[in-house]
């Protein structure tokens, strides 16, 4: 679990600042009339954001242990 927690770090971190995201645009924009799929619901304001968030962040370059090895031989 450890492992699978610092090698998903940044997805993980992005899935949370997303969702916080996507729960804030929900309730200070959000949909008064209830029309808007998205915006309507906290549920998938929330859902979105974390989505988003963790693609995003998901694009930070890693550098792997194997890499790092590598450029001491060099």
């Amino acid at each position: 679990m450890k492992k699978f927690l610092s090698k998903n770090r940044w997805i993980i971190l992005g899935a949370v600042l997303g969702a916080l995201g996507g729960f804030l645009y929900w309730y200070y924009v959000g949909c008064q009339s209830g029309s808007c799929p998205i915006k309507s619901s906290p549920y998938l304001s929330t859902l979105w954001g974390m989505v988003f968030g963790a693609l995003l962040l998901s694009f930070i370059p890693r550098k792997n242990k194997q890499d790092k090895d590598e450029s001491k031989d060099n």
